[in-house]
């Protein structure tokens, strides 16, 4: 195999399609039969892949369709799909994503402050641009706007990511005050963390528009993982 070998692929167990192992989700079952979110893919033994959104997962559940691929899956062991899977996994892939940010910003890959993120994005030196989900419209319009002109990308409307976290639960996980706005300027490290970023938008609603070659297009009306989507004045 040559080094530019494409990255594993894995199957949905629900709609037969095959994506890239970072794009889908595993399942793994407990000692006990439990199945359970296995977000980094770390549990021991055998495991299903998914790569439907909430929605579908739910109707699969309804009919049942979860349950018969799972039994094929597992190989007809005993299994128990919890009542709450959706929410579990929501909240997984929310916690792999806040987990991501913690660690760029201890390697110091994490831009914040309104201020350093519009110097930086003007010269054009942020990979990606992300806003908590209570972002005031007005912050996020402005450092999208410094985003486009360091990118040679007016007129386009590409934008920041809205992720479906609030401020609350971004300033715990990178241990400060207030983080509305972030960025990354590092390709490398924006590349880890969009990839959870993808796959929790995937989970929530769906295959995410995410074009526009840098940051992708802001997700509206996204809501906040554990939680209502709340607003607020201030950016």
């Amino acid at each position: 195999m040559g080094k530019h070998a494409a990255a594993p692929e894995r199957r949905c167990i629900l709609t037969g399609e095959h994506g890239a192992r970072g794009r889908l989700l595993r399942l793994a079952i407990s000692p006990d039969g439990l199945v359970l979110p296995d977000p980094l893919a770390r549990a021991p033994g055998r495991g299903a892949w998914i790569g439907v959104n909430r929605a579908d997962l739910e109707a699969a559940m309804a009919k049942g369709r979860l349950k018969g691929a799972l039994a094929r899956a597992f190989k007809g062991a005993a299994l128990t799909i919890p009542d709450d899977l959706p929410q579990r996994i929501e909240q997984a892939l929310a916690r792999t994503l806040l987990d991501r940010l913690g660690m760029e910003m201890r390697a110091g890959k994490v831009l914040l402050g309104s201020d350093r993120i519009a110097e930086h994005a003007r010269g054009g030196a942020v990979a990606l641009l992300l806003h908590a989900a209570d972002a005031s419209t007005d912050g996020a319009r402005k450092l999208d706007q410094a985003w486009r002109v360091g990118n040679e990308r007016e007129g386009t409307g590409d934008s920041g990511i809205s992720l479906p976290l609030d401020r609350t639960a971004l300033s715990v996980a990178l241990g400060r005050e207030n983080v509305v706005h972030l960025a990354l300027s590092d390709p490398r490290a924006a590349a880890r963390v969009r990839q959870h970023v993808e796959r929790l938008l995937h989970f929530l609603e769906g295959p995410p528009d995410l074009g526009g070659g840098g940051t992708g297009h802001a997700r509206q009306g996204a809501r906040a993982a554990g939680g209502q989507r709340r607003t607020t004045n201030r950016d």
